[in-house]
């Protein structure tokens, strides 16, 4: 069973989503992520760590279609992504600003790896998730 950082995740998705005007750099993210963290009482991990799943997260969702390349036409710089509508759906499951989002997240840790396109498809498609 693969394990993911979900709010790490979230937190790259919505950087991509806000992100039309500048080059994607995710450890800077992480480092943000985690002061976050501190500042809830949360323990924080090993920074270097986080910026390393963080790069790691980045080329998953890349590969695994969750982020594209930004075309020129729109911005694209050869630096800077998009989320594809399978990243738009992850964004929609994964949103803590949502109460009760446990479930969708508890649901996703329940699959041998829920970023495996083919399983967050099927997942995705089904309405008690959303």
């Amino acid at each position: 069973m693969t394990v993911y950082n979900w709010d790490l995740i979230e937190r790259l998705l919505h950087e991509v989503q806000n992100g039309a005007d500048h080059s994607f750099d995710p450890e800077p993210y992480a480092q943000d992520h985690a002061a976050a963290l501190a500042q809830q009482g949360e323990p924080v991990a090993d920074v270097d760590a986080l910026q390393a799943e963080a790069r790691q997260y980045q080329q998953l969702l890349l590969e695994r279609g969750f982020i594209a390349a930004r075309p020129a036409e729109e911005g694209g710089n050869g630096r800077n992504f998009m989320l594809t509508a399978r990243g738009s759906s992850l964004l929609s499951v994964l949103d803590s600003s949502i109460p009760g989002n446990d479930h969708p997240r508890q649901v996703l840790d329940e699959q041998a790896d829920a970023l495996d396109p083919t399983t967050f498809d099927g997942l995705s498609a089904k309405a008690q998730i959303a």
